[in-house]
């Protein structure tokens, strides 16, 4: 599943030319364009529909590119880059001088990262600066984590696509914001606040006011077409038996097996390991939303830091009209 020396040149020349490439990193598959290049950025926005005013991470091959796109590398940015560079996370600094407003959304800060997959590194030090590169989806839907997926949703209209296979992560990457006082988490990712803390312990959960707008802080974001609710573990089967009842069929996505089989229904069991829970749940929700069904239920996510990105992913993927029927449904003798 990897591209041949050739396709990677290849796609670092179309990438000169002002062209859409999408990749893979190990979080999911990107649509990236030369950072600096104006006119590419905003073909990433029309091909995903996107709002311009949305900032795009830049993808950069190596630490030591940072001072080309940030002016103040904090202390808390270079021991995060340090110990999780190459890999998963997002860091939000002031940007550098000449860093286009395209790619920031018209913030004084520009996300950064260094991804770990070896064809994003490949196609980095092939086009040798930075790729602006969100997620190769359209705008809010549920982001790609295979390069079918990119094919789904772009067809013909996107030229270039390196396959890299399977995503390893799954999930998009961990956002910390160091461009002010104190370090703020503003995205969970794979990596977890505890992890975060282990290295700069000053880490804050959450944004504050003054933080910049990130990549995925949407209310509604990563959503299948089909209505999605997320429901308790309990109420799982006697939600599915009422609406099977009524001739609605649900799609469930949980942690176990189903209890008893119902025939208006498609269950999927991801297991409890949660490593391989955010591994498959894009793929997860892309199957279960072409399996006609009338809404997606999926098996609330366990408390605890390590579920914090799945908690965080369902919660903007879920439809509140969806949300308030199950609620109203759970009551007795009202079918959803």
């Amino acid at each position: 599943m990897q591209p041949t020396d050739r396709e990677v040149e290849s796609a670092a020349d179309a990438l000169r030319a002002g062209e859409v490439v999408a990749f893979p990193t190990e979080t999911v598959y990107g649509l990236g364009a030369a950072a600096r290049n104006v006119e590419a950025v905003q073909r990433v926005f029309a091909l995903k529909r996107r709002p311009r005013s949305h900032p795009l991470i830049v993808h950069l091959a190596d630490a030591s590119e940072l001072p080309r796109w940030a002016r103040q590398i904090t202390s808390p940015a270079q021991q995060l880059a340090a110990r999780f560079w190459p890999g998963p996370l997002t860091l939000v600094l002031l940007r550098a001088e000449g860093v286009p407003d395209a790619v920031t959304g018209g913030q004084d800060t520009v996300a950064l990262r260094v991804p770990s997959h070896p064809v994003a590194r490949r196609l980095l030090a092939a086009f040798g600066d930075g790729i602006a590169a969100p997620s190769a989806n359209r705008y809010g839907h549920v982001s790609p984590t295979r390069a079918q997926h990119v094919r789904d949703e772009f067809g013909s209209a996107l030229r270039w696509l390196l396959d890299g296979g399977d995503c390893d992560v799954g999930l998009e990457s961990t956002i910390v914001d160091c461009s002010g006082p104190v370090p703020r988490l503003l995205r969970p990712g794979s990596i977890t606040l505890t992890q975060l803390r282990a290295v700069v312990p000053q880490v804050e959960a959450g944004a504050a006011v003054e933080s910049p707008r990130v990549p995925g802080s949407d209310a509604a974001h990563y959503a299948p077409r089909t209505p999605l609710a997320v429901i308790a573990d309990e109420a799982l089967e006697d939600t599915v038996s009422r609406a099977s009842a009524a001739g609605r069929r649900c799609a469930v996505l949980a942690r176990r097996a189903a209890r008893r089989t119902l025939q208006e229904m498609t269950w999927i069991n991801a297991g409890a390991d949660v490593a391989r829970f955010g591994h498959d749940l894009y793929a997860h929700l892309r199957e279960l939303d072409r399996a006609g069904a009338a809404c997606i239920l999926v098996q609330a996510p366990p408390p605890g830091d390590d579920w914090e990105a799945v908690r965080d992913r369902l919660r903007r993927a879920s439809d509140p009209v969806a949300q308030s029927e199950l609620t109203d449904a759970l009551r007795p003798g009202v079918l959803p």
